[in-house]
């Protein structure tokens, strides 16, 4: 396709940065390694923002929902209709991320990219894609006119984090039927069994996910052709909202913000922006390990070793919000604590 624009390169990390990070780190006054994960992911934010002492105290979030047609073949324990019904609970402040926002003093934006019912709330960006996407049991899920403009959402709204002066974006989703599309979407590029990613879900009974796996099976006969395209794969079996995340995860490496990685559907969308485009791999955290199954071998085929295992399957990006204070004190061990020299502290021998 013509202006591509997400196959640019992400900016490269600075390594001088990252190495007298990660000198720093052998300087504290700890044992060398004795913070674990905390000491890794405070250097690789130093690299990724090009300073010794990195900080994540600017915070965007950005919500991004849509509808799905493939509810219609009976796979959410919840009614289509609650995707616009939580639009509005974002915007006023009952949701888990609207709490979770509030206590982490964090820029909230929420992007309708096309519900089923036409909505008009107020703090809301509605971009009116479509009545949600169509049923991927019988076509694509979007036209390639409807993708671009929802890749392009997730990138306009890093703009705006980056304007704003954004150290961290957290991009969440809502959309009834977004696991089915999530795990449809990753068995077709992993080429993996349905029964290893197909879950719950919102909260399906066990004969409610197995008929979703079955709808699943339908949706990657029909378009396995498109298993090695990943931008097709999305278009065919993704939703308004898992595009969006895509163009924001590569948007973000590309202008520069590290970004926090949260539960199922926010993998899956990173595993489409990794295939489109390697580069941007460095630029994502992941932020937890969720209840949801094929989780886990989403993380360990992306090389992801998550903050937190909570057992969480909430989405609306919370899983990220929760991991954010523990980024924060992390780059605040970083940054805070004395050098043994500076302490008067003994090192070990050289």
């Amino acid at each position: 396709m013509s202006n591509s624009w997400w196959l640019k390169p992400a900016q490269a990390m600075n390594v001088q940065a990252r190495e007298e990070a990660l000198a720093r780190q052998q300087q504290l006054t700890k044992p060398a390694g004795s913070l674990g994960q905390l000491e890794r992911v405070a250097v690789q934010l130093a690299g990724l923002q090009g300073r010794v002492k990195p900080a994540v105290d600017n915070l965007w979030i950005a919500i991004f929902a849509g509808d799905h047609g493939v509810v219609a073949e009976g796979v959410s324990a919840y009614p289509q209709e609650v995707t616009g019904q939580m639009l509005h609970n974002f915007v006023t402040g009952g949701a888990a991320i609207s709490v979770l926002a509030r206590q982490l003093s964090a820029q909230l934006e929420v992007v309708d990219l096309g519900t089923v019912a036409p909505l008009n709330l107020p703090g809301v960006r509605h971009l009116n894609l479509g009545a949600g996407t169509a049923n991927f049991v019988e076509g694509p899920a979007m036209t390639d006119a409807q993708g671009l403009l929802a890749l392009e959402a997730g990138r306009d709204s890093v703009r705006r984090a980056v304007a704003s002066g954004a150290e961290l974006f957290i991009g969440g989703e809502m959309g009834i039927g977004n696991t089915a599309a999530a795990s449809a979407l990753a068995c077709l590029l992993l080429e993996s069994p349905v029964s290893l990613l197909v879950g719950p879900g919102t909260g399906l009974n066990v004969a409610g996910v197995t008929h979703k796996a079955l709808v699943i099976e339908r949706a990657l006969a029909l378009h396995a052709e498109h298993a090695s395209d990943p931008l097709r794969s999305l278009f065919c079996l993704g939703g308004f909202e898992i595009a969006a995340l895509v163009g924001a995860y590569l948007a973000c490496a590309q202008e520069g913000v590290a970004v926090l990685v949260d539960g199922f559907i926010c993998s899956v969308a990173a595993l489409v922006a990794v295939r489109l485009n390697p580069s941007c791999r460095d630029w994502l955290l992941f932020a937890h390990r969720g209840a949801e199954p094929g989780h886990r071998h989403l993380l360990e085929v992306l090389q992801a070793e998550p903050l937190l295992d909570l057992g969480l399957c909430l989405g609306e990006g919370s899983g990220a919000a929760l991991a954010v204070p523990l980024l924060r004190l992390a780059c605040e061990l970083h940054n805070g604590m004395a050098t043994f020299a500076e302490a008067a502290v003994a090192d070990r021998p050289a």
